[in-house]
């Protein structure tokens, strides 16, 4: 099994939607435009699933929807600039990469299938708890930029607390990885890996 990397997945979701880079200064006309040719290439997309079977036709579905939903979020983000607007993107993509890791995973059987479902999910929980962090900290940033030296102090403290929050999450998603590949083994062997597991990651 190709192992997932947690940190970077790389699927084969190229998310190539008419978006595009657009302006900020972008028109209701040209969103409801552009989201008419997200919707378009979204049918066009399923309607070329149709022709594969199984895990395959699964996995193709997921990709389409996948291309869809971040479609629409970095639509939404472009039209509405805004912090939340960002994350709910970046929400997005985590998402979209996730469910079609999912069904990859679909395609292997006992232990490496729930290595790889473990390992999808961990993926997705960085992600989400960076496009956390990183909203958490804009939104600190922003308001530290309205207020004194002591709303900047607050700030740091705030994105302090997020990396924190971040780095949390995604331990607890690295040790479901490390304990889902301890089952491989058994006895004693199975105890030293869940073992050196909790060490690794503090538990």
């Amino acid at each position: 099994m190709k192992k997932l990397n947690i940190n970077v997945i790389a699927l084969a979701v190229s998310l190539a939607f008419s978006t595009g880079v657009m302006a900020q200064s972008m028109s209701k006309k040209d969103y409801k435009a552009d989201k008419e040719k997200i919707a378009t290439e979204y049918k066009s997309a399923k309607e070329g699933c149709a022709s594969l079977s199984g895990n395959a036709n699964d996995i193709c579905v997921a990709e389409a929807k996948g291309k869809e939903k971040v479609a629409i979020a970095e639509l939404d983000a472009s039209y509405k600039p805004s912090v939340k607007t960002r994350y709910q993107a970046r929400v997005a993509k985590a998402e979209a990469d996730y469910a079609v890791a999912n069904e990859r995973c679909d395609d292997l059987a006992g232990n490496a299938r729930d290595v790889c479902v473990k390992e999808a999910k961990a993926a997705k929980t960085t992600a989400k708890a960076d496009a956390k962090a990183q909203m958490k900290t804009s939104d600190a940033n922003v308001t530290a930029n309205e207020k004194s030296a002591e709303a900047h102090s607050k700030a740091n403290t705030q994105a302090t607390e997020a990396r924190k929050d971040a780095t949390a999450d995604k331990i607890d998603a690295e040790y479901a990885v490390a304990k889902e590949k301890c089952d491989t083994f058994s006895g004693t062997a199975k105890d030293n890996c869940l073992s050196q597991a909790k060490t690794r990651f503090g538990k």
